[in-house]
């Protein structure tokens, strides 16, 4: 089967190309896939990673990749199109006409009768728009609504979110619609060890892409305020860039906090993010809304560290459905935020507790099998794709001279169509 795998794909640091990056890392190691990754173009120029077949041939804020995306798929001639998007995948808040072009790619592709599959990690439904930082609400909501229904011409569609389907299905009308998890970023994750934990020093982690509805005010304070002062052994830790629409986020916030049990470590290499979290004793989300699963709570589950986080909607959504250990506080209360993580780090055995239970649905959701989904998936449509055209030979009349011969031919084809 040959996949195209359209993602940023790291080096880029544009969205979701870490999980594009895992993603293609596990399609790669199945044998009956042929996989080439469709990513964003570099400025400048940057070495690829030589185990992957990489054709960059679309940019972030330009407002027409249809034509040399669509010369790259005619070119590898792919049985899969699978599209790997945000919201602003394909341009920031500040160019949102090149963004709702490149949502409509995937039509565009099915129309040029490629298979298109979209994995779309959030809904336009479910984002606050004054956190995401825009000022014209009807407008972008229109313009997301639109944008969905365009979505929901792919062939098929997997959302991270039960609540993200039925909404796709109840308020949309959309067809051949699934739920599949997230997953964690690895294969066969490694128990905790929590000797590595609190000693000498908890370290309180904060991990994303700051800026919009991830910011670190809050946190800040109050781990100066009052963590701090409560547990003496305790260091702050900020790691990830700014996002896209929020330049010089990160940078602010060193200016005016100097203390030194804060660290700000800005983007962390891919080699890195492992050791990272294994040293963290809590992984804090200090938002104020979400924009569908959080793949920095699925970070910790993977490495078994216990979460803090705001109650939003979306993660009370995934932590109830993959059974995650999350110790949720009030959206905004600086207060119960400190009070959560207090008694966290002084409770020696519920730290044990979500680390074991985080680390047990991790166990669960490991990349291979996620991708094993998907690709089940794919080969059960490339079947019915095969019938369906085999079937349109048993509608030849049988006085047709030949006509078992043209059936043989054409099941033959089909059958060879299905495994190269």
């Amino acid at each position: 089967m040959k996949i195209c795998f359209v993602s940023a794909f790291p080096p880029s640091q544009n969205a979701l190309n870490e999980y594009g990056y895992h993603v293609a890392k596990e399609l790669q190691t199945d044998p009956l896939v042929s996989l080439t990754i469709v990513a964003d173009e570099l400025s400048p120029p940057q070495p690829e990673f030589p185990e992957f077949d990489v054709v960059r041939c679309w940019r972030v804020n330009r407002l027409s990749n249809h034509m040399p995306l669509l010369k790259t798929l005619r070119q590898e001639r792919p049985d899969v199109v699978w599209f790997n998007p945000i919201f602003s995948s394909f341009g920031s808040k500040d160019n949102p006409l090149s963004a709702f072009s490149g949502l409509t790619l995937p039509a565009t592709t099915r129309m040029a009768g490629f298979y298109t599959h979209v994995t779309l990690h959030h809904l336009m439904d479910f984002i606050d728009l004054n956190d995401a930082g825009v000022r014209n609400h009807t407008i972008f909501k229109f313009a997301g609504n639109m944008a969905t229904r365009l979505i929901l011409m792919a062939n098929s569609v997997s959302v991270l979110l039960p609540a993200y389907r039925r909404t796709l299905i109840d308020k949309y009308r959309g067809e051949h619609i699934h739920f599949r998890a997230h997953g964690i970023l690895s294969a066969r994750p490694e128990y905790p060890d929590f000797s590595r934990r609190g000693i000498p020093v908890h370290r309180i982690l904060g991990f994303g892409k700051w800026g919009t509805y991830k910011r670190c005010e809050m946190l800040i304070e109050c781990f100066e305020d009052e963590i701090s002062k409560r547990i003496p052994n305790s260091r702050l830790v900020i790691a990830g860039s700014n996002n896209a629409n929020a330049p010089g986020y990160i940078e602010s916030l060193q200016k005016r906090h100097k203390n030194p049990r804060i660290e700000f470590l800005g983007y962390v290499p891919e080699e890195q993010i492992p050791e990272l979290f294994r040293e963290s004793s809590v992984l804090v989300l200090p938002y104020t809304s979400a924009a569908g699963a959080s793949g920095v709570a699925h970070l910790a589950a993977q490495h078994g560290v216990p979460i803090v986080s705001a109650d939003v909607p979306d993660f009370r959504g995934m932590c109830e459905h993959e059974h995650l250990a999350i110790k949720f506080y009030p959206v905004g209360s600086a207060s119960a935020l400190g009070d959560s993580i207090v008694e966290l780090l002084r409770a020696e055995d519920e730290q044990r507790e979500m680390a074991d239970q985080n680390f047990s649905a991790a166990l669960r959701m490991t990349m291979p099998q996620v991708i094993r989904q998907y690709v089940r998936g794919f080969d059960r449509q490339q079947r019915a794709r095969a019938l369906e055209a085999m079937s349109r030979f048993r509608r030849i009349p049988p006085w047709v001279p030949r006509r078992s011969s043209i059936f043989q031919a054409a099941a033959l084809r089909s059958r060879w169509g299905m495994w190269l």
